[in-house]
């Protein structure tokens, strides 16, 4: 039986506090950019694995940070 767990679109808005809205889900569906997702009928379902990659994707690596003098008054 696969294991897999799925999540709605309103679910992945959710995830994302809101800053990705249903809306904008729906229209990277249609120029197929985003997450990937499944489609079952009328059903779209996000895959939370697919998720999780997608947001390693797009992790912005930051550099480390220097040790800063502090500025003296």
């Amino acid at each position: 039986m696969d294991n897999l767990k799925y999540l709605t679109a309103e679910e992945v808005s959710s995830r994302y506090r809101g800053a990705v809205s249903i809306g904008t889900l729906r229209n990277w569906r249609a120029m197929r950019i985003g997450p990937n997702f499944v489609k079952i009928g009328k059903a779209v379902l996000y895959p939370v694995n697919e998720l999780d990659t997608w947001d390693q994707r797009n992790k912005v690596k930051c550099r480390e940070t220097r040790s800063m003098p502090f500025a003296e008054k």
